[in-house]
């Protein structure tokens, strides 16, 4: 299994990092050419706009969104999220995002979260985080903050956390969608 983990900016290290210990390859992706021969992506944190427009200048964008619609897995993860969601970007996940949703980088937070699927609580790490104010069916909601603020989810080949998973020493999320892969 290859997992690529797009790496114009934010946290590559630590996704290639988790997904290593858990036994998969792992290829940074940079061009176009890098994203043949994967089983799935990982798009990480950082900023949204900024990995946007890169994706854009290494022409990038139009392939990403063409292997994500023709069903290749795909973990979001904070930026990852807002990619996957706006329409400007890769719009693959039908749901209304909220960037930097809970303030600016003074508002980040740790926090205990229930996520579906998971027997016991999964500390999430939120560095100016987005969320999701909504989501259209059938988009599985994994986990919320405050009741109502979309903090992770699944939806067809695609898994989103508005967190940092690979910041944490927890590797359940990058197992789920390890087993996501394997199940497509």
């Amino acid at each position: 299994m290859v997992i690529g983990v797009l790496a114009l900016q934010g946290a590559v290290s630590e996704h290639v990092a988790m997904l290593q210990k858990l036994g998969a390859a792992t290829q940074e992706l940079r061009e176009p050419q890098d994203l043949t021969g994967l089983d799935g992506i990982v798009l990480p944190g950082g900023e949204s706009t900024t990995m946007r427009k890169l994706l854009e200048r290494v022409d990038m964008l139009a392939p990403l969104r063409a292997q994500i619609k023709a069903g290749l897995p795909v973990f979001g993860t904070c930026a990852g999220m807002v990619l996957l969601a706006q329409p400007e970007s890769l719009n693959a996940l039908p749901a209304t995002v909220q960037r930097n949703g809970f303030g600016r980088q003074k508002e980040s937070f740790e926090a205990d979260l229930t996520v579906t699927g998971f027997d016991t609580p999964y500390h999430g790490v939120f560095i100016r985080a987005p969320y999701y104010s909504a989501v259209e069916a059938p988009v599985t909601v994994l986990a919320t903050v405050n009741d109502d603020r979309i903090v992770a989810a699944r939806y067809q080949h695609l898994l989103v956390t508005a967190f940092h998973p690979e910041l944490t020493a927890d590797p359940r999320f990058h197992q789920l969608f390890l087993e996501m892969v394997a199940g497509k």
